[in-house]
């Protein structure tokens, strides 16, 4: 397995591939941003790939404006299941493996222990259906080489994300509210590219063919939002308060999970690694 397709070369986890592929010098990668593969618009998906072939796709890209795709659901479905479905099906015909990345937004956020992947999946808002609608049609296309990872709360250097909303409001404000009933997992997308990566140099995944798996994977541990706010605050000693607040005192146009946090006990079996607690990961962004 040489070619391999990044998407969403532009997105925090494709920026995060790109900063670590000089480890990877076995592999010919091509980082594809929306400027050269518009995941909205099918013919130049289309006419991407009639000149371009791939043993490997990692589709990282991905609508992920989640309340702004309660406005605009056609967008949201385009990006995330339609154009995951053409990709699945180029991927077929191409012989090429697939890994695609989801969210734990599938979830409608009801139990209180941590998912594990075949557990009943419930979207609340567009963004989530759309998301499962993707992952279905991987699944329908390719019952085997194909492999979708579920991750949760991703930051990382690049792009807007919470870490980076937090260091902003922190150095404007003396004191800020957030979130403390909604309860996930952060995932530092360094840490992802990284598994991403161990995935693709594994002798399993190396196969001819491989029975198509759904993964979940963050970072260890569990928390609110608050008190991911709380941690970057306290790690780069900046002085404003955070006070917790409710949900329903910080309406949004689209639902979010109570609870999401991802098991990864299966991925960890099945590949052979170890995954940072989040505070740990945290302290290594920083």
């Amino acid at each position: 397995m040489k070619a391999i397709l990044v998407t969403g070369a532009s997105g925090q986890l494709g920026c995060s591939l790109k900063a670590i592929i000089s480890d990877y010098p076995q592999y010919v990668v091509t980082f594809a941003n929306r400027d050269v593969l518009d995941l909205s618009k099918p013919s130049r998906i289309d006419n991407f790939f009639s000149e371009n072939t791939f043993d490997l796709i990692i589709n990282c890209a991905a609508y992920t404006a989640v309340d702004k795709a309660e406005s605009e659901p056609e967008l949201a479905n385009a990006i995330n299941h339609l154009a995951v479905k053409q990709l699945a099906e180029i991927a077929v015909q191409q012989q090429a493996k697939l890994i695609h990345i989801s969210t734990d937004y599938v979830f409608n956020g009801q139990q209180h222990r941590p998912y594990i992947e075949t557990d009943e999946v419930d979207p609340q808002g567009v963004y989530g259906k759309t998301k499962l609608a993707g992952e279905q049609a991987v699944m329908q296309a390719m019952p085997t080489n194909a492999l979708i990872i579920r991750t949760s709360w991703v930051y990382s250097e690049f792009g807007n994300n919470f870490v980076k909303t937090m260091l902003r409001l922190g150095a404007e404000r003396d004191s800020i509210s957030v979130v403390c009933d909604q309860i996930g997992t952060p995932t530092y997308a360094r840490d992802l590219a990284q598994a991403i990566m161990i995935i693709v140099g594994s002798e399993q995944f190396k196969q001819e063919a491989i029975n198509s798996q759904l993964y979940h994977y963050s970072n260890e541990g569990v928390c609110s939002w608050y008190d991911f706010a709380k941690a970057i605050f306290e790690q780069n000693k900046i002085s404003c308060q955070v006070a917790p607040i409710e949900t329903k005192d910080y309406p949004t146009a689209a639902k979010r999970p109570h609870y999401s946090v991802l098991n990864k006990a299966k991925i960890k079996k099945d590949f052979n690694f170890s995954v940072s607690y989040w505070g740990d990961a945290l302290k290594g962004f920083f």
